[in-house]
């Protein structure tokens, strides 16, 4: 880019240049202020649908209002990378195959804002937060023009679907919005509130995670309720069913591009049952080592160990018995419990 076209290009155009350099697919600006689906969020905790995330509730008034987490600062520069929605479906949600979307996320949101410091020649302050911290992101993406709530709560974007990351950097700088997007492009279709396994829309755009399969398999630190198990399929960490069935997605998700999203050696092209076979052979040392700066980290060892049994109950091959029997003796309750029930329903 010569130094002419330099001249004439607007701060917001030079950010945004600077963020599809650095990788990610989608850049939208917006000022902070109150959040319009903070009332709903609240109410939302209220009625019991976060289950056991209770690190939700915590800072309500800063999600409520955008400019509180960091004082002083008055935009947010949020982008969208694409993690590969043309991928094969699998046991492990796609976003979860490769490394720590946060890692890679705040790092380059972290490159944007030495940039940006350079750009305007003074120290700019300002924080990234990529699901670390009490802000709406999808809020301020579609305030952003990045897309709009689709049925299943996901952000929706109309040229590439809703296969990516959401990150924002807020910064002291007074920089013109970009058009908010109103349209709701869903229409009448309810592929994805037909498809989910476990009936976890209460209606469109209202998700119990109580009952989500993601929440289920990552969030969900006790026991899986028996009457969820068999819905949970050969799903073992995560689930993509209701983006899968998405006209958007169908028709415009990305080939992935990412490569540190690309899927681990332990992820590879693995089938359910093989997979979950291989989890329940690990110890807590094995697993540190496999899943090392890996989303996955966060279910722990025993959280994926109780999802493998509760998979190889689902898919009921006698050929896993052997396997099952001996993490009945595992030393932790939740993992013998779960291998107890899967074995049963192999009986």
């Amino acid at each position: 880019m010569t130094a002419s076209v330099v001249e004439v290009l607007s701060l917001e155009q030079l950010v945004k240049a600077q963020a599809c350099g650095l990788g990610f697919d989608l850049v939208g600006i917006t000022s902070l202020g109150p959040m319009e689906t903070a009332g709903a969020f609240d109410e939302w905790v209220a009625r019991g649908y976060a289950g056991e995330m209770d690190y939700l509730p915590r800072g309500a008034a800063k999600r409520r209002d955008s400019r509180l987490p960091l004082p002083e600062t008055v935009s947010a520069i949020v982008v969208g990378l694409d993690y590969g929605g043309r991928a094969p479906s699998g046991p492990v949600a796609r976003y979860a195959r490769g490394d720590d979307y946060h890692d890679v996320m705040l790092d380059r949101l972290g490159a944007l804002h030495e940039w940006l410091e350079s750009e305007v020649g003074r120290p700019v302050k300002g924080k990234s937060y990529v699901d670390t911290g009490p802000i709406l992101e999808r809020d301020l993406a579609r305030r952003a023009g990045l897309g709009w709530f689709g049925k299943n709560t996901n952000l929706v974007n109309p040229r590439i679907g809703s296969f990516f990351f959401i990150g924002a950097l807020l910064v002291d700088l007074d920089l013109a919005s970009d058009t908010p997007f109103e349209a709701d492009r869903c229409g009448t279709c309810t592929r994805c509130l037909d498809a989910c396994p476990t009936d976890a829309f209460v209606e469109p755009r209202l998700l119990d995670a109580t009952r989500c399969i993601s929440y289920l398999t990552i969030e969900l630190k006790g026991a899986i309720p028996e009457d969820l198990r068999a819905q949970i399929g050969t799903h073992i960490y995560g689930c993509d069913t209701c983006q899968d069935v998405c006209p958007y997605n169908v028709k415009f998700a990305q080939e992935l591009r990412e490569p540190a999203f690309a899927p681990r050696a332990e992820m590879g092209e693995r089938d359910a049952r093989s997979l979950a076979g291989e989890l329940l052979a690990m110890d807590d040392d094995a697993f540190r080592t496999a899943f090392r700066k890996s989303p996955i980290k966060r279910a722990k060892r025993r959280g994926l160990a109780r999802n493998a049994a509760v998979v190889l109950g689902n898919i009921g091959d006698e050929r896993d018995s052997p396997v099952l029997a001996r993490v009945s003796n595992d030393p932790d309750p939740l993992v013998r419990e779960h291998a107890a029930w899967a074995l049963d329903q192999m009986s």
